[in-house]
């Protein structure tokens, strides 16, 4: 591994290490299922994983699995061969959702809720079925970040990708331990890994994605303002319930004056926090 490429690696681990770190991604004794597309994200996920597996102080177990949705032109050899050439106990699903989706999405429609929640019911019975107790996706900074947008902006809801998530179910817990990495990071690592991208042919070719309306909104406003999706991912840890609007997070009926300095409840965000990261 050349220099830039070792820095770059010491960069990603450190930021990975520290969010599984934070949220408690990863114990001892975990068997986790690192969920792999052959996208530039889930290859830097696995790769990352596999080196902080062989420095961590605790022992874990990985396994890859690639859903194989039967896209047409899809090279299943790929993968397969990757895997099998860097030592990975891995799984092939082959599940032909691409015609379920195909079939029932009229065209011209976007296919990602579908495709997704198929893909998630598959890959959560996979998860039983291999033993695995986590479920390692590879969404990264950018996503979290665009996810919030589009919630903003399509479904009156303030929520995003968490970097750990119990299904409904209560059987699985997802992690996401990209969640401080930078796709153009991401990007570049893929580039000088050198490994072997595979195109999505559903939701990656659509062009009418509200997703990648917002990505391309949030990169105008970078680069108007430099640095403010950085402040939007770290206002994701600065929340401050008495200065919204939820009754569940907060008791406005039972707030009233008080002869006790008990005001500006949101007083701890001007606070130095630093001990606590």
């Amino acid at each position: 591994m050349d220099e830039i490429t070792e820095q770059l690696q010491t960069k990603l681990l450190r930021l990975v290490g520290d969010t599984i770190g934070k949220y408690g991604l990863i114990q001892d004794g975990d068997k986790v299922m690192v969920c792999l597309s052959g996208g530039k994200d889930s290859y830097a996920l696995l790769d990352l994983l596999l080196v902080l597996q062989r420095r961590a102080p605790i022992q874990f177990d990985l396994v890859a699995v690639n859903l194989d949705q039967k896209q047409p032109g899809f090279p299943a050899h790929v993968l397969p061969n990757y895997l099998s050439d860097i030592g990975i106990a891995f799984h092939i699903e082959e599940r032909d959702t691409y015609s379920i989706v195909k079939r029932l999405i009229p065209e011209g429609q976007t296919t990602c809720s579908l495709c997704s929640r198929l893909r998630r019911g598959i890959l959560y019975r996979v998860a039983t079925e291999l033993g695995a107790t986590k479920i390692a996706l590879g969404h990264h900074r950018d996503d979290i970040v665009e996810t919030l947008l589009l919630n903003l902006l399509y479904t009156g809801k303030l929520k995003t990708m968490p970097p750990k998530l119990r299904s409904k179910d209560g059987r699985h817990v997802v992690i996401r331990p990209l969640s401080a990495v930078r796709e153009s990071d991401l990007a570049r690592y893929a580039e000088l890994r050198t490994f072997p991208i595979i195109p999505c042919d559903l939701c990656g070719s659509q062009e009418n994605l509200k997703r990648k309306q917002v990505k391309e909104f949030l990169h105008e406003w970078e680069q108007r303002s430099p640095g403010c999706t950085d402040s939007m991912f770290a206002a994701l840890s600065n929340v401050a319930p008495p200065l919204l609007l939820d009754r569940r997070l907060f008791d406005f009926i039972g707030l009233c004056a008080s002869d006790q300095a008990k005001g500006e409840e949101d007083a701890w965000l001007d606070q130095d926090h630093s001990s606590l990261s």
